[in-house]
Order: C-alpha cells, then sequence, then structure tokens
C-alpha cells in the first residue's frame, strides 16, 4: 500500500519534491532561464525550498542557508546577487535580509562563473628591482589602488616584468586567461605600444598619467610640469640663475613632461640652460649624476631633481665633497615621499598625494570595466614644499 501510494501521488507532487530537495529540475531551469522562478517569485507564491541545515558552531554559512532562511530557491538568491531581473522585490528584501542576517560571502570564483568577471584588475610594472626595493612611490600608488578596490569587492593582481617582451605577454596572457577584468598602465612612454596593445586584446584601460595622442584608452593624471616651473621660479626668487637639472629615465612620458618644464621656465625667466644630466630615478643614478653637475667649470648653485630618491642622494654625494646644502648648493626634489621631511637637511620638494592618486585610478577603472561611461575624478594639484635645503647662493 504505501507503494501504491506513492506512485499515485508521484505524478502531482512526486517531482517538485524531487526539484525542491535535490535541487534538480525545476532549478536548473531556473538558474539556465529565469522564467520558472520569475513566474513564481512575480507571483508571489513560495517556491520549492531547501530544508533548513543545521551547521555546526564556527561552520561558515551557505547558499543553501541562505535560501532556507528566505524561503526561496537557491537559483534565487543567485540571481539577486548577480543583480539579474525576474525577482519579485518581496523575494530580494528577503533574499537581502537573510544575507545579512546569516553574514554569508558569495563564492568569487562561482561568481566569477556565473557572471564571466574576475573582479580583479591588473597591474604590469616593468621597472628594475633595485628601484622598486628602495622608491616608496610605488608602494604608496598600489595601497592607493588597494583602498579603491576594496569596499568595490575587486582585488589587484599585480606582476614585475623586466623587459618589453616579457611585458607583452604577461598583457597576452592577463587576456587569454581572463584572469583581470581591465588593466592600469603606468610609467607610459613615448611612442608606448601598449594602449594599443590593450586594445587589440580587449582588456577595459586606464592610463596613469597625461593621455597619449590617438589613443582610445582613457588617462588619469596630474601636471608633472607645474611643480617644476615652481620649483625653478623658487629657485630664481632666491637669487639662482645656475640651475641644472637630473633627469629620470629617458623614454618616459613624465621624464620628459619635466625636462621640459624645466626648460620652459628656463626660457621665461631668461636663465641660461645647464645640460641635463640624465639618471634613472635610483640614488645611485643621483648620486652619480650629481657629482657630473659638480665637476662642470661653471657648477650650478641649484639643481632640481626627477623624484626625491635621487635628491638625497645629490644631497649625500655634495656633501662628500665638502659642500653644505643649502649654504653651497640648494637641492630640490619631486614626489615628496616619506623619508623627504626626515633627512638633514629638510628636502624642499613638489608633493604629489600618491596614495588619493592610486584610489583614483582604482575607483575610475572599475566602472570602464562594468560597461560605464569614463568619469574622471578630480585629483589633488600638485604642491610646492619649501623646507631647508633651498637658500640664496652666495654671493
Amino acid at each position: 500500500m504505501v507503494r501504491g501510494q506513492g506512485k499515485a501521488a508521484g505524478p502531482t507532487g512526486g517531482s517538485r519534491e524531487a526539484a525542491g530537495s535535490a535541487g534538480g529540475s525545476r532549478e536548473a531551469a531556473g538558474s539556465a532561464g529565469g522564467s520558472r522562478e520569475a513566474a513564481g517569485s512575480a507571483g508571489g507564491s513560495r517556491e520549492a525550498v531547501p530544508a533548513p541545515v543545521r551547521r555546526g558552531r564556527g561552520s561558515r554559512p551557505t547558499i543553501g542557508d541562505v535560501a532556507a532562511l528566505a524561503q526561496v530557491s537557491k537559483a534565487t538568491v543567485s540571481f539577486v546577487i548577480n543583480d539579474r531581473p525576474g525577482v519579485s522585490p518581496q523575494a530580494r528584501r528577503r533574499v537581502l535580509d537573510a544575507i545579512d542576517q546569516l553574514g554569508w560571502q558569495p563564492n568569487a570564483g562561482a561568481r566569477a562563473l556565473s557572471t564571466k568577471r574576475s573582479q580583479t584588475l591588473g597591474l604590469v610594472i616593468r621597472r628594475p628591482p633595485e628601484l622598486l626595493s628602495t622608491d616608496p612611490f610605488f608602494l604608496q600608488f598600489v595601497a592607493g589602488i588597494e583602498t579603491g578596490l576594496a569596499p568595490l569587492g575587486y582585488a589587484l593582481v599585480l606582476q614585475v616584468v623586466p623587459d618589453e617582451e616579457t611585458e607583452r605577454q604577461a598583457y597576452e596572457r592577463l587576456a587569454r586567461d581572463g584572469r583581470v577584468d581591465g588593466v592600469f598602465l603606468t610609467d607610459l612612454r613615448t611612442d608606448d605600444p601598449r594602449p594599443a596593445l590593450v586594445t587589440e586584446l580587449g582588456i577595459g584601460a586606464l592610463i596613469v598619467g597625461p593621455p597619449q595622442a590617438g589613443s582610445r584608452v582613457p588617462a588619469l593624471g596630474v601636471d608633472d610640469g607645474s611643480g617644476v616651473r615652481r620649483a625653478v621660479g623658487h629657485l630664481r626668487s632666491l637669487g639662482h640663475r645656475w640651475i641644472g637639472h637630473v633627469c629620470g629615465a629617458a623614454g618616459y612620458v613624465h621624464t620628459q613632461a619635466r625636462l621640459d618644464a624645466w626648460r620652459s621656465a628656463l626660457a621665461d625667466a631668461g636663465l641660461p640652460e645647464i645640460p641635463p644630466v640624465a639618471a634613472d630615478f635610483t640614488g645611485a643614478a643621483g648620486a652619480r649624476a650629481t657629482h657630473q653637475l659638480l665637476d662642470m667649470d661653471r657648477p650650478p648653485t641649484a639643481i632640481v631633481y626627477a623624484n626625491d630618491l635621487m635628491a638625497i642622494a645629490g644631497i649625500t654625494a655634495a656633501t662628500n665633497r665638502g659642500l653644505r646644502v643649502p649654504e653651497d648648493l640648494s637641492v630640490v626634489g619631486f614626489d615628496d615621499i616619506p623619508l623627504a621631511d626626515c633627512i638633514a637637511p629638510p628636502l624642499t620638494t613638489v608633493r604629489q598625494d600618491v596614495p588619493a592618486w592610486g584610489r583614483a585610478a582604482a575607483q575610475a577603472l572599475v566602472p570602464l570595466t562594468e560597461g560605464g561611461k569614463f568619469q574622471a575624478p578630480a585629483l589633488p594639484p600638485v604642491e610646492f614644499v619649501v623646507r631647508a635645503s633651498t637658500a640664496p647662493p652666495r654671493t
């Protein structure tokens, strides 16, 4: 009799029970197309739901627990967390309340499979390891990106590469494997191939710096040149007429921008131009460039450096030659790294709010990868910070 009653009940209730308890045909159909879920949710009737699960102390809640508490199917929970249509407002509210009550977090891997998104952005850096290990700029910038991504549920993939070929392969691999939804393009170079490359690969991207002519990749940067012009103006107001410049690595857009600003500021002030000395942003190169300038028949009375690290090394190089800073040589840096006001004498420099720049870049790139329009956030302007490393020249 029991078997006979079970068979008789099967056509009317058996398939529904199987779908509700095992997550079977009805739920699978809802996950794929949404029509049955939509009908159930929109009509207000209760769906076939998984039975509540008793969980041991310390165990993590699951999507099944959320579904049971909200009295919906697991497919409906999936629709809600992926912001898909087909769920009634009442059911959506119950799901969200259950998520809050249980403290449930969707599995990132499963969500990526559902949305075809990784919730990850990439940053490929091509710089010498010795510079990355000593220059605080990169750490501050990455920290800014992370603080911008964390509230949005995104993560950062960072890769350091030694040369252009490895760099190209890194972008191709990121695109092929679908590991990132977008990338930051930093340290833009003159005639940089990366904007065209990521466009060809179909990766969303943001240039961190000035825009590239002819590129469709949006850009977010600050005016490097204004800081250098203010540095030259400050030195000129102190009475300096022989002002040298230690450049960054050749080929970078920001290196050229700072060099051009130094030259134009000298020309505007009617001052002679000393041949600039190229370096590579490292302390060792900054020291060598300083010695080269000071070995001139007529050495400069002031030097503007392309970053703080080289300026600090320049102060050491000058001191080792028996010169006093700022009495015999005025020194100006660029970036205002945390060490700048801790050295003797404290460094006059151009300040960039690097963490804010990184945070703004993250907040600008995420909407781009989600199909939104680029809206450049306002960045703090560069500031000129006068400290004790500059003074009037000796008469």
